[in-house]
């Protein structure tokens, strides 16, 4: 190497660091740890009107679904999916039982949503939620997108249950 290379070398500005990641910024590929157990992030899903992000989460063969929403403080939803149908988005419910489990609508709107990776979403598209909770505080999530229901059961978690293990 010669002098002058070496005298650039000092002279030049160190790179900036790169920023560590959030959970926010997680995407597929990422690796993150929810209550204890250590997900590979396979997709998700941005509202970027709603300040939400829906990640999907993969333990083996088992799929979970990370809802963060990013308000005054940032709130963790861990959902499962499960099985059922609705015949008409008309027709949604304002209570639903499940399970013998009675859930109440507390929240209903829709907005647009981008996808990547293996997301329940379509990549864009108008994406319209229900979101009900029972009085023992589980909760229940219906969507509709394009034509497809898809419902889930979940609870809230912790933030300080959500940790991001490795970032790409």
């Amino acid at each position: 190497m010669s002098l002058f290379k070496r005298v650039a070398n000092l002279m030049r500005k160190p790179e900036p660091p790169q920023p560590e990641k959030s959970v926010l910024t997680l995407g597929p590929g990422d690796i993150c740890e929810v209550s204890l157990i250590t997900y590979e992030v396979i997709g998700h899903s941005r509202n970027y009107r709603r300040k939400e992000t829906f990640l999907t989460l993969q333990d083996g063969a088992e799929l979970r679904y990370l809802h963060i929403e990013d308000r005054e403080q940032t709130e963790y939803t861990l959902y499962t999916p499960i099985d059922g149908r609705l015949d008409s988005i008309e027709e949604v419910p304002s209570t639903m039982e499940l399970d013998g489990t009675e859930y109440y609508l507390e929240e209903q709107y829709s907005s647009p949503v981008s996808s990547q990776g293996r997301a329940p979403h379509q990549p864009s598209g108008e994406l319209h939620v229900w979101q009900y909770q029972s009085d023992d505080r589980k909760l229940l999530r219906i969507e509709w997108q394009e034509g497809r229901f898809l419902l889930y059961e979940g609870e809230k978690i912790l933030a300080a249950d959500v940790k991001v293990l490795r970032g790409r």
